[in-house]
């Protein structure tokens, strides 16, 4: 029963760890690779499933092997999605201390930006940049004006203009 319980546990990480990276090139328009990782994924979900139904063992720690292995997968699944995945977000940011100065510096920081006057003379700067940058970015902000209102979004696609990558 020992070994029935890891294969299910394992084959689960497996699959939901697929899972997770196929939905993050399927929100980037990669649908190609998004079917490939699919196909791998439920053809090794179908094996998990079936070792935990087609068993006489009737046992809760199939059912604690199955839904643990969901949960770890869904886990690293989002760690490899942030350590190997790469891409782009949009920071966008209100505040009204942050002036023609305070942007220069965020230039100097090597982070594209673009920033325009609001009604009530406040900036509204729009930041995009490589998503291993976003603490680096939001350091400098937050040292600039800890009150600042941040927006940060996940781009789909992002072209020409100034990113630099680190």
């Amino acid at each position: 029963m020992i070994f029935l319980c890891l294969k299910i546990f394992f084959a689960r990480i497996i699959d939901v760890s697929l899972g997770t990276v196929r939905t993050y090139f399927i929100v980037k328009g990669k649908r190609t690779v998004a079917a490939l990782i699919a196909f791998v994924e439920i053809f090794i979900w179908f094996y998990a499933a079936r070792e935990a139904l087609n068993t006489d063992i009737t046992s809760i720690f199939i059912v604690i092997s199955y839904a643990a292995g969901y949960a770890m997968g869904t886990y690293l699944g989002t760690i490899i999605n942030e350590m190997f995945i790469s891409g782009f977000v949009n920071i966008q940011v209100i505040s009204d201390v942050i002036k023609d100065k305070e942007i220069k510096e965020i230039k100097k920081n090597n982070f594209g930006i673009s920033a325009i006057k609001t009604v009530d003379s406040k900036h509204m700067l729009f930041i995009e940049t490589n998503k291993k940058r976003v603490k680096e970015c939001l350091n400098l902000i937050e040292k600039i004006d800890k009150k600042s209102f941040i927006i940060i979004n996940e781009s789909k696609v992002a072209y020409n203009g100034y990113i630099k990558k680190k």
